[in-house]
């Protein structure tokens, strides 16, 4: 959707959640050497400035990376994330806000490599000025739904497929489920996670698409976190990473990470 701006979000208690279990899952699956190809279906510019008028007209970003960065030092998944946030604020002061492409993008071995998919012209042109000479990183300015066909399988034979759209058209779930669908007919061993939010009043959680896909047992991992209530946004009460193909490794730190959320 060409409405939705992502800055207006950042750093919120999704964020929060969606990226910890990003970067968990990465680390755990680069205990292998081979090279991974991460794909990010919905990418933004990247980068966020947590003073800009977007960031602070709802102040989402205090209820989510804010109280994280005030509290004492994490621990786990959690530090690993919030050191990749603090490496985009070296004067120790919060400011700045990495989205998926930046922490996908730190984390990158030289063996691996990252495309990023994104619709919006604005945020196209950002995601241009900061990775359009970076040979890890290819750009592709059309829907990300479409782009699984070009980029997959990947030649290693490894990737993962982050999958974050906005949720603001109904048929969502309908169309994210379709792509996956074809995804795994091209890369039916990839690891695909897909975050959702959990709305008050509407369908959003992806409670049947499991049986729609076939995935059975460790096929498929569903961590849904509720938000407290100081937390919440709104009407969203809570979000979800579905990972489907979680490798043992990370099925295990996150299982364990999913138990003491909070």
């Amino acid at each position: 959707m060409l409405s939705y701006r992502h800055g207006f979000h950042a750093g919120n208690p999704a964020d929060v959640f969606k990226h910890t279990v990003l970067v968990a899952l990465v680390q755990a699956m680069q205990h292998k050497d081979k090279g991974i190809r991460f794909i990010d279906t919905h990418a933004g510019p990247a980068l966020y400035d947590l003073e800009s008028e977007a960031a602070l007209k709802n102040r989402e970003f205090e209820r989510g990376i804010g109280r994280l960065w005030a509290e004492s030092p994490a621990s786990g998944p959690r530090a690993e994330y919030q050191a990749l946030v603090a490496a985009h604020n070296p004067d120790a002061a919060l400011r700045f806000y990495p989205g998926s492409p930046l922490l996908l993008r730190s984390l990158l071995r030289p063996q691996d490599d990252l495309v990023l998919c994104e619709l919006h012209p604005t945020e196209q042109k950002a995601l241009a000025g900061r990775f359009g000479r970076d040979r890890q990183v290819s750009l592709h300015a059309d829907d990300g739904y479409e782009a699984l066909d070009r980029f997959l399988p990947p030649p290693t034979g490894r990737g993962l497929v982050l999958i974050d759209p906005s949720f603001e058209i109904r048929t969502e779930i309908a169309d994210l489920t379709a792509a996956l669908q074809q995804a795994l007919g091209r890369f039916g061993h990839g690891v695909y996670a897909i975050w959702y939010p959990v709305i008050d009043g509407r369908d959003t959680t992806p409670d049947r698409m499991p049986a729609v896909l076939g995935l059975h047992g460790e096929q498929w991992l569903d961590l849904r976190v509720e938000f407290p209530a100081d937390q919440r946004l709104g009407r969203m009460s809570g979000c979800g990473m579905a990972i489907v193909n979680c490798p043992f490794r990370a099925r295990q730190v996150l299982t364990e990470m999913h138990a003491q959320w909070g």
